[in-house]
């Protein structure tokens, strides 16, 4: 989904980040307020040498070492989160605003499917009565093989799988 980002006032996520670069007392500056309206302009994951081709094909001269900058404050002011380190670099995703999700991967072509599971709220409580502990967050990634890789390869041991 691209979202229409012409009008800033209309992008909550760019208002939240110039609320936490100023209660950190950092310089607002037109490149991150530009990385920042990229990121929000697609709801899709992405990497550094994603964002920095968006970029560059709109014909914004910001440099990689302005993203990589930028990244982790916007993961620590809530706006986005790192997903994977598969290929040797992080991948992002947008989390403000959105529901809780976790992630479905397709272990041949990479394909993602975000899904809700109300489940895990339970095994969360479960989790942290038996353990005793209090849970702040659950990341899950599920592997497996999408439908498309399905009918191409054969199918694998699942039980060498399992740890």
């Amino acid at each position: 989904m691209v979202l229409n980002i012409h009008n800033k006032a209309n992008v909550p996520e760019l208002a939240v980040f110039k609320e936490f670069i100023r209660s950190r007392g950092l310089r607002q500056t037109q490149e991150r307020e530009t990385i920042v309206l990229e990121i929000f302009r697609k709801r899709e994951h992405f990497d550094v040498d994603e964002l920095f081709l968006r970029l560059l094909a709109q014909g914004k001269k910001i440099s990689k070492a302005s993203i990589y900058r930028t990244l982790p404050l916007l993961v620590d002011c809530g706006l986005i989160r790192e997903v994977n380190y598969e290929d040797g670099h992080w991948h992002y995703e947008q989390i403000y605003g959105r529901p809780h999700h976790c992630h479905l991967r397709c272990a041949q072509c990479g394909a993602i499917v975000e899904f809700e599971e109300p489940l895990m709220a339970v095994i969360e409580k479960k989790l942290a009565q038996a353990h005793g502990y209090q849970i702040t967050k659950h990341i899950l990634e599920v592997h497996g093989y999408c439908p498309q890789c399905q009918s191409q390869t054969p199918a694998p041991n699942h039980e060498e799988h399992h740890v």
